[in-house]
């Protein structure tokens, strides 16, 4: 079974190919364009897919080295996602398998960042606890394979990512913010300024407070000292990384606890942070966890992911029609 896999749910275009279970391409075009306006701008993003989807896909069969003829099934990424950026991968999915008179796969993104984790070895034995990290996503679910997954526990509010993203625009760092928060965390002191940690009921979560916080405290400390960010700007970094992932990891020891579960995994954007890989890895060593990490290249969107879970998918014979919508809102 040769898939081509094609993402395109957000800014990164992209598209892979998998061949009997083993991703052999996974290019990503990602859009500069955003950066001049401090966030991704829906309108400019689907624009920008228009432009790279071709390119993205024909270097994929490139380096997989296969044509078109040698596909068996086309995978999209259906949702969670932009309405505009969706519908440009989604149709050309759809334009291409009809051409071709081959079968479509529709994928859930944040089940295909979970899935990652079967692309490379080391991989995670059934059942697991996978800790969804992104700028729109805080979830950790309960896996119990591969096409069997259920939430347990997940933010109220804010996802951690957009809590990042947040913190760096405040902080007056350029887009995207998130990696350099982490890049400037590894000089400073996570314990020079406290940071309010919210207490949800069960396994959720909730990130506004943080951020309000966060505000009010680069308020304050600025009218005593206008150059406060700027001294201060490695431990204020390290603190608000600190504290962040330290709310994400005390939810998901307390689901450790009640599902008995030891097999643990992270995925997502937020999952690059090398601070968080490195304090997952600390506490699974303390707790006894086999943890599982991601390659870097499969932590933010990609089509390999895409394609990892339309292999899946094929092998239960899980197919769609060419009447599927794109859906920006989709659920579990």
């Amino acid at each position: 079974m040769t898939i081509l896999a094609i993402e395109s749910s957000c800014d990164d275009s992209s598209a892979a190919v998998i061949i009997n279970g083993k991703v052999h391409s996974n290019i990503v075009a990602t859009q500069a364009i955003h950066q001049k306006w401090g966030g991704v701008v829906p309108e400019l993003a689907s624009r920008a897919h228009q432009q790279h989807i071709v390119p993205v896909v024909a270097e994929a069969l490139q380096r997989a080295n296969i044509t078109k003829n040698d596909l068996n099934a086309i995978a999209f990424t259906r949702g969670p996602g932009l309405l505009g950026s969706l519908l440009v991968g989604a149709s050309f999915a759809k334009s291409l398998a009809l051409g071709l008179n081959l079968p479509l796969i529709d994928v859930h993104h944040m089940q295909a960042h979970v899935l990652a984790h079967f692309i490379d070895e080391p991989k995670p034995n059934f059942p697991f606890l996978c800790l969804t990290v992104s700028g729109g996503h805080t979830q950790i679910v309960l896996v119990r394979s591969a096409l069997n997954m259920e939430i347990i526990g997940e933010t109220q509010d804010d996802a951690v990512g957009e809590a990042f993203d947040k913190t760096a625009k405040l902080l007056e760092l350029p887009y995207p913010g998130g990696p350099l928060i982490d890049q400037y965390a590894k000089e400073g002191d996570p314990n020079k300024f406290p940071f309010p940690m919210v207490e949800m009921q069960g396994l959720n979560y909730s990130f506004s407070g943080i951020k309000t916080a966060f505000l009010y405290f680069l308020q304050k400390e600025k009218l005593k000292n206008p150059n406060f960010v700027q001294e201060n700007l490695a431990d204020i970094c390290a603190s608000m990384q600190s504290t962040l992932i330290k709310i994400l990891l005390q939810k998901l020891k307390r689901a450790v606890k009640e599902t008995k579960i030891k097999e643990i995994a992270i995925a997502g954007g937020v999952s690059a942070n090398s601070g968080l890989r490195n304090e997952l890895k600390k506490l699974g060593d303390e707790q006894g966890w086999n943890v599982y990490i991601p390659d870097f290249q499969y932590c933010t969107d990609n089509a390999g992911m895409i394609a990892i879970a339309a292999h899946f998918k094929a092998e239960a014979g899980e197919f769609c029609s060419q009447d599927v919508s794109p859906m920006p809102r989709m659920s579990f």
